[in-house]
């Protein structure tokens, strides 16, 4: 059994990008989350620390791109994106006038 993350462990921060931005427009949100956190978990956080209804969470796991340095190659690390989808009228303040 997974051990349990604490609500305001899940999400590491939201991602403001330009396709983050339009889905917001369809009260879609995108946040970087704990490679550790499940679906349920992820809906729990976001409705404890927005106090919001999640409908719907699609989480998916973005492998680090190779980078170089010189002669030498890095890899960024590993993360969790999770995109949830808020229930009508609901809104998330930090993506607005973005």
């Amino acid at each position: 059994m997974a051990k349990a993350i604490h609500p305001y462990q899940v999400i590491i921060r939201p991602l403001i990008t330009e396709k983050a931005t339009i889905l917001a427009g369809e009260s879609k949100y995108a946040f970087e989350v704990d490679t550790r956190a499940n679906k349920p978990q992820v809906r729990h956080a976001i409705e404890i620390a927005f106090k919001v209804r999640v409908l719907k969470v699609n989480t998916m796991n973005v492998r680090g791109k190779r980078r170089r340095t010189g002669m030498r190659y890095t890899k960024a690390r590993d993360w969790k994106k999770a995109i949830v989808t808020l229930a009508e009228g609901d809104t998330i303040e930090i993506f607005e006038g973005v």
